[in-house]
C-alpha cells in the first residue's frame, strides 16, 4: 500500500431504505369457548398481602435502632470516636420482653474506663424508650483490634 492508495472506500447516497417493522405472521384464531380467568401474575398473593410488623428488636426495629444510636453516643475519652464504630459492641441482643443484653470489650484490659464504661453503656441503653432493662457483660475474647474498626472510624482516624 502507498500513501496515495485509499484505506476504506466512501459512497455517497441520498437516501436510506427505512427497516422493515416488526409485525406478526400468525395470529390465532378467536375460540367460541370462553377462556378461564387470566391470573395477573405470579406476584399477586404476594403483592396483595399486608406487611407485617417488623420486630421492634431485631436488626431494622425501632429499640433495636434506638439502642445503637444510643452507643453511638458513647465516645471513648482516648480516641474521638464512638464505641460502637470503634468496633467495640460485639453484639446487641433486645429481647421481646424489652430486655436487652449488651456484649462489649475495651481495647485494652489497662484502659483508664474500664471499670465506669460498662455503667456508662448500661445507663445509656436503659434509658432508650422500650428498653425495660440493659444489661451489659464484659469480655476480652476475642481481644479488640483495629480491624473490627467501621470505615468511618478508621477515616476519622486517618487510618483509610
Amino acid at each position: 500500500m502507498t500513501a496515495d492508495t485509499p484505506r476504506f472506500t466512501v459512497e455517497e447516497v441520498d437516501a436510506v431504505a427505512a427497516p422493515r417493522r416488526a409485525h406478526v405472521d400468525d395470529i390465532p384464531e378467536p375460540k367460541d369457548e370462553p377462556e378461564a380467568p387470566r391470573q395477573r401474575d405470579y406476584l399477586s398473593g404476594f403483592l396483595a398481602e399486608k406487611p407485617q410488623g417488623q420486630d421492634p428488636g431485631a436488626p431494622g426495629g425501632e429499640i433495636y435502632e434506638g439502642v445503637i444510636a444510643a452507643l453511638r453516643d458513647i465516645f471513648d475519652p482516648e480516641i474521638p470516636v464512638n464505641i460502637y464504630d470503634l468496633g467495640l459492641i460485639y453484639g446487641v441482643d433486645v429481647s421481646a420482653d424489652g430486655h436487652v443484653a449488651v456484649t462489649m470489650t475495651l481495647t485494652t484490659p489497662h484502659c483508664p474506663v474500664a471499670e465506669s464504661m460498662p455503667g456508662e453503656v448500661e445507663l445509656r441503653v436503659g434509658a432508650v424508650p422500650g428498653v425495660r432493662d440493659a444489661e451489659v457483660s464484659l469480655v476480652w475474647d476475642p481481644p479488640w483490634d483495629p480491624q473490627k474498626m467501621s470505615d468511618d472510624a478508621k477515616l476519622e482516624l486517618g487510618m483509610l
